[in-house]
């Protein structure tokens, strides 16, 4: 059994992996904006469980491009505006993965289907 203060050890190797998520969701925000068509703009909206980019296009509409898992770094398809689709399509942890999406990144989505 996990004493606290191995819980307290923990802590801030946890706050670190959610400080890379968020700064990995970043880049990829900025990888998207720049393959996106004139007047497209994507956003983060953190949720409980998930990071959440919103893709608006020029027109005004709003959809979820992607789900990504906070504790995890999972990047998963979305499914509907309130839930991912099952399987985890990308990781943005591991450097492999990361880079792996990071050259087929695409402004509506391809790159999440599975292949």
């Amino acid at each position: 059994m996990a004493s606290f203060a191995d819980y307290v050890a923990s802590r801030p190797a946890a706050e670190q992996a959610e400080a890379d998520i968020l700064h990995y969701t970043e880049v990829l925000i900025e990888a998207l904006t720049m393959d996106a068509p004139e007047g497209y703009s994507y956003a983060i909206d953190g949720g409980r469980k998930y990071h959440k980019v919103w893709m608006t296009t020029g027109g005004g509409n709003c959809s979820i491009h992607a789900f990504v898992d906070k504790k995890t770094g999972d990047v998963l398809k979305p499914a509907s505006t309130k839930a991912p689709a099952k399987g985890v399509r990308f990781n943005l942890l591991d450097e492999a993965s990361r880079e792996d999406m990071l050259s087929r990144v695409g402004w509506s989505g391809g790159y999440l289907y599975r292949r």
